[in-house]
């Protein structure tokens, strides 16, 4: 009984969180940096008790090549640094984004972004540009 009381407790344990310091973190906004993405903001969400992830890294293309590239280039790095594959990826022209649970990314056009406008939602949450 001891052994299975013992199982559940480590199921319902709490997801360790990132930092940002954390490999994953530093490979994205390098990469992004790479590419030239523009307007990095990073958006702390962890002490949100509402949030979907740790952090929410949006940038912008000024095309949509340059939004296909920088989300391509943040997989394949980050695939061959972290060896970690993203939970989810949606590609489009105007808006892109690559999932990895603790960390979203949103890769945008600059009208996309300004329209969405994710920094007013999460506006309670604590902003860093790079």
């Amino acid at each position: 009984m001891e052994q299975v009381i013992g199982s559940v407790q480590e199921v319902n344990k709490p997801a360790a969180r990132l930092s940002k310091n954390s490999k994953l973190f530093k490979t994205i906004i390098n990469t992004i940096k790479d590419k030239k993405g523009e307007g990095i903001v990073v958006l702390d969400l962890r002490k949100i008790s509402e949030a979907v992830a740790d952090y929410f890294i949006l940038c912008d293309g000024r095309s949509h090549i340059q939004v296909k590239s920088i989300a391509d280039a943040i997989r394949d790095e980050v695939e061959e640094t972290c060896e970690e594959k993203p939970y989810h990826l949606e590609l489009g022209e105007k808006w892109t984004l690559v999932d990895y649970v603790n960390i979203v990314v949103h890769v945008f056009q600059q009208e996309q972004r300004q329209f969405y406008s994710l920094e007013s939602l999460w506006a309670d949450a604590e902003r860093t540009e790079y």
